[in-house]
């Protein structure tokens, strides 16, 4: 399996936007926009090249009549013209060197536009361009600038007022890779919204070339990258997608989010992409066998990208729930129980040592021996930090969900400092649930985050990110 010119998509040397436009609401004035706004930041280092047989000037700089014109060499194109012309486009790039071609342009296969994707398709393995869409938003890669999304990260209003249309994650370690620009886009919005960084994101639109399992076999070599997440409507080359997972799920995690489970969603994707969908039983069966994490919504998804970036995985499936509420405490450890990993009776040694504790009066007599343990709403952050202390020392134990109320007296918010520091001289995972939408309670988890524990705000949530940890690292131990 060959990874040529893959790196051309996210660090070329020089990249033309072909049909580059001074009229902004045109793709191709997005298109360089981005690209030159990034050279002004000092991110992006490629030369950029605008191409257009209209213009002589686009944005200020220099426009070509042609590919072959700029006389220079030209590592990546990025194609947003008429659908009949990308053949000819393709033949010029052909001509010159081009070792990448993104296509954003539509009008291919998704409409029933086979021939013209084909014949484009062919000219990309005779000459050796690698392709990536056509129909998509191409790549962002927010360490070397390359962003070819034609989304305008600030919009003006009709009433004038510019406001944030699509902000750009900060650079992180998650690399997340999508069959649907629309998808991509409400995941790019989610993601820095949420303040979860990216390390690349690669909208792949119709697949003509360049396919899932050749993006995760590059990002499993690449030091930045820590989890791969995938928005997947369909497999076209199922045997090469499977051995790929397979191979990376040894070192780096895999989560999809699989769509056209039923019967609708299916019929949704044939006429989106022109895609089979298959048998979503299939899927399930491929995804367990490899090591994929299968997410069932797109919060999902980002859950538990966020829990295996920031946390190890277990050894096993045996879960601990502390809190200081028990309601929130009964529903995290169903959840858990319904996801398949087990709430497990606390040992005997777990047993006597809370009880020494209840009698040198450092946890509270009413608190029960039982799982989940409820320190119960007078707990107080040194409770917390004993309690999790002992249940990860436990050998019968192989992570620990801690689930916080801020709004008891009692806690205070150092709870956060204590409970991380506890979680950094251990190897099991712990995460970390704070229920409310008060601004506390929002701040609680932005600072569980930053101190690396993974923070949601529903028990439920929180236990399907532990479950994402669990299943992984049962994968690892195989």
């Amino acid at each position: 399996m060959s990874l040529n010119n893959i790196k051309s998509f996210f660090e070329p040397s020089s990249v033309a936007v072909i049909g580059a436009s001074p009229i902004i609401t045109k793709v191709g004035y997005v298109v360089l926009h981005n690209l030159l706004m990034n050279k002004e930041k000092w991110v992006f280092n490629g030369d950029v090249y605008p191409v257009n047989p209209k213009y002589t000037k686009v944005l200020g700089v220099r426009c070509y009549p042609s590919l072959k014109s700029i006389g220079k060499r030209v590592e990546t194109i990025v194609i947003a013209t008429p659908a009949q012309i990308v053949p000819g486009i393709m033949e010029d790039a052909a001509e010159i060197g081009v070792k990448a071609a993104i296509i954003i342009s539509s009008g291919f296969s998704e409409v029933g536009n086979v021939k013209l994707e084909e014949e484009v398709k062919r000219i990309g393995l005779r000459s050796g361009i690698r392709i990536i869409g056509p129909n998509c938003l191409g790549v962002y890669d927010p360490y070397s600038g390359m962003d070819t999304l034609f989304l305008p990260e600030v919009k003006t209003l009709s009433s004038g007022r510019e406001v944030v249309a699509t902000p750009r994650p900060f650079p992180g370690s998650i690399v997340l890779i999508s069959q649907s620009g629309a998808f991509g886009a409400a995941a790019l919005d989610y993601m820095a919204g949420h303040g979860i960084g990216v390390r690349c994101f690669i909208s792949l639109g119709n697949r003509c070339d360049v396919a899932e399992h050749e993006l995760l076999l590059y990002f499993a070599e690449d030091r930045k990258t820590k989890v791969n997440l995938l928005y997947i409507e369909g497999i076209g080359k199922g045997r090469e997608f499977f051995e790929a997972s397979k191979k990376v799920t040894k070192s780096k995690p895999i989560v999809a989010l699989k769509a056209g489970k039923t019967g609708a969603g299916a019929r949704a994707i044939a006429s989106h992409t022109g895609a089979l969908s298959g048998v979503d039983q299939i899927y399930g069966a491929v995804f367990k066998q490899s090591g994929i994490i299968r997410a069932i919504n797109l919060e999902e998804l980002f859950d538990m990208g966020r829990a295996l970036n920031l946390q190890p995985p277990a050894h096993g499936k045996k879960v601990a729930i502390l809190t200081n509420g028990g309601g929130p405490g009964i529903v995290a450890a169903d959840t858990c129980e319904e996801s398949g990993l087990s709430v497990v009776k606390l040992s005997d040694d777990v047993v006597n040592r809370f009880e020494d504790l209840k009698k040198k009066g450092e946890l509270l007599p009413i608190m029960a021996n039982s799982n989940p343990v409820d320190l119960t709403a007078l707990a107080t952050s040194d409770m917390y930090v004993k309690a999790l202390r002992i249940l990860l020392d436990d050998k019968d134990i192989d992570g620990v969900l801690v689930i916080t109320l801020p709004q008891t007296p009692s806690i205070l918010d150092d709870v956060i400092e204590k409970v991380a520091d506890v979680s950094m001289k251990q190897t099991k995972p712990v995460v970390a649930c704070v229920m409310g939408g008060t601004e506390m309670a929002e701040e609680f988890r932005a600072r569980f985050e930053k101190s690396g524990i993974p923070s949601y705000s529903m028990p439920e949530r929180a236990a399907r990110a532990i479950y994402s940890l669990m299943e992984y690292g049962m994968h690892l131990g195989k």
